[in-house]
């Protein structure tokens, strides 16, 4: 290696959940491994998801049989691994005549109970929507419906524990940083990656490289890598839209929209419903994405056909827009391209490895991630096995009884702070709550309240621990906070974080 060099086996490019789902396995089979992301950790895609772990019913009108079968397998694997931020949530589906038959709906949910082993959420069920409370918010034509069950996440969370474990097994994590060049030399990757806070340039040689850049996974092919684009990704938005919650209870909706696609209605953040997703095509800077007028129009149409209450544009609290980086697979209905992910391998015995990630979702990363270690393995002898199916993520060795019983025990180690605020720390940190309370015995000793249940000791936890740097990190991937929080408040956050010291990175 040349002087300043430091040298690795595992280049890792892109710090949304498949690149932290790699890092994370490879660093759990005994690789020196280094994660490279230009912004934040799930800045882009990983953080502007429906927020679900998801077999995909609808991908089975595209006979996506293997892909729903992995998802659902994935679904039961991820709820044990991370049960603090993953919890089971009832979707109702109520029947729209001129839509899909009900034949249809029952052979789907049907296949969706049994294509994978389900051990830890009911089966699915018709639904007198009449008589059942889950009709109350539903405009009177809905009489029938079916209801089955998927898991809610909170998708960038997600993301930062896995860089967490990959750093507890020996990754370095830079957030950041971006890859400006990388070529082939001497039998390694040589790397030049820039800090982007101080314009430092930062050396790397590594055995084998990961692009798993997301929506720019094309460009870091051909203009960073310098290697021919065999495959490529299809650029699709979607958008989302926060209102006040349009009904009481915890179950989530999923309406059949006129155009065939489908909305999702989901609780969200206890007062607020979200509402999403929106399918178009995307030719641009996937860093600048924001929902178009159209496409929040679009949302509240669907909603309106259904539910009792008005929703009107007036009433959206919050929107955000990601840019999903779907294999193309020369689909022309942008609704049917394949949701599956495809693993590019280029290199062999003479040159060392470039894997490129087309394509995935977050339901699928964990077996994203080992698919592949698998194809990197004939580069590293001695790899070690697949380890994640059966570790906890940080956080997530929920004691017996769950979020209840860990949110009780906190109470008991700690009863002079609030049981609300306990139980927030809870749902995002689960057993690391505690490292995050420390020696704190009163509200005092939390220091400054920004509101909305942010603490200042909770924020220097995040920046010390989850490479949090800005108001955005904090308040918008790391916790939601900012959705309750006025703009002030927002800027206080902003204020204090400019003002602290170093986060890891």
């Amino acid at each position: 290696m040349a002087d300043g060099e430091t040298a690795l086996d595992l280049l890792v490019v892109g710090g949304g959940i498949n690149g932290a789902g790699i890092a994370c396995d490879a660093a759990g089979r005994g690789l020196s491994v280094a994660l490279v992301e230009q912004d934040d950790l799930a800045a882009a895609t990983s953080s502007a998801s429906s927020k679900l772990i998801h077999g995909g019913l609808r991908y089975l009108e595209q006979f996506e049989f293997r892909l729903v079968r992995e998802a659902l397998a994935e679904r039961e694997v991820l709820l044990g691994k991370a049960p603090h931020i993953i919890r089971p949530l009832r979707f109702v589906l109520p029947r729209r005549r001129d839509m899909r038959p009900a034949w249809m709906l029952r052979l789907g949910l049907f296949l969706y109970d049994h294509l994978a082993r389900r051990d830890r959420l009911p089966g699915s069920c018709g639904l007198d929507l009449g008589r059942d409370p889950a009709g109350a918010p539903l405009k009177p034509e809905f009489r029938r419906g079916f209801a089955y069950y998927d898991c809610r996440v909170d998708d960038a969370r997600l993301v930062v524990l896995n860089a967490m474990q990959a750093a507890e097994k020996g990754a370095r994590v830079l957030t950041r940083h971006r890859l400006v060049r990388a070529r082939r030399s001497d039998g390694v990757w040589r790397a030049e990656v820039e800090d982007r806070r101080t314009n430092a340039t930062l050396t790397l040689a590594a055995r084998a490289l990961v692009n798993a850049a997301g929506p720019w996974v094309d460009h870091v092919l051909s203009d960073v890598l310098g290697l021919a684009v065999g495959r490529h990704v299809r650029l699709v938005k979607g958008s989302h839209i926060v209102v006040p919650k349009l009904h009481d209870g915890d179950d989530a909706y999923i309406l059949q929209h006129r155009d065939g696609r489908v909305t999702f209605v989901l609780p969200y953040e206890g007062g607020y419903s979200l509402i999403g997703t929106t399918d178009l095509g995307f030719d641009g800077d996937p860093a600048g994405v924001a929902p178009s007028a159209e496409e929040v129009a679009y949302l509240v149409e669907a909603v309106h056909h259904y539910f009792r209450a008005p929703v009107d544009l007036t009433d959206v609290v919050w929107s955000y827009a990601g840019v999903r980086p779907l294999y193309d697979d020369r689909e022309a209905d942008l609704s049917a391209v394949t949701r599956d992910y495809v693993l590019d391998l280029d290199g062999d015995r003479a040159r060392p490895p470039a894997l490129s990630v087309f394509g995935g979702k977050i339901t699928t990363y964990r077996r994203l991630a080992e698919e592949a270690l698998e194809l990197l393995a004939p580069f590293f002898p001695g790899l070690g096995p697949a380890w994640t199916a059966g570790s906890t993520l940080p956080g997530g060795d929920l004691p017996v009884g769950g979020l209840d019983a860990l949110v009780a025990a906190l109470a008991g180690s700690y009863p002079r702070l609030p049981a609300d605020y306990l139980s927030a720390l809870a749902r995002r940190h689960g057993t690391l709550a505690g490292a995050v309370l420390a020696d704190a015995r009163t509200e005092a000793d939390l220091g400054r309240d920004f509101g909305a249940g942010l603490r200042a000791r909770e924020i220097d936890y995040m920046r010390s621990n989850e490479w949090a740097k800005t108001a955005a990190d904090v308040l918008w991937r790391r916790s939601k906070c900012g959705l309750h929080m006025a703009p002030e408040a927002r800027a206080a956050v902003e204020a204090y974080l400019a003002g602290g010291a170093a986060t890891p990175g």
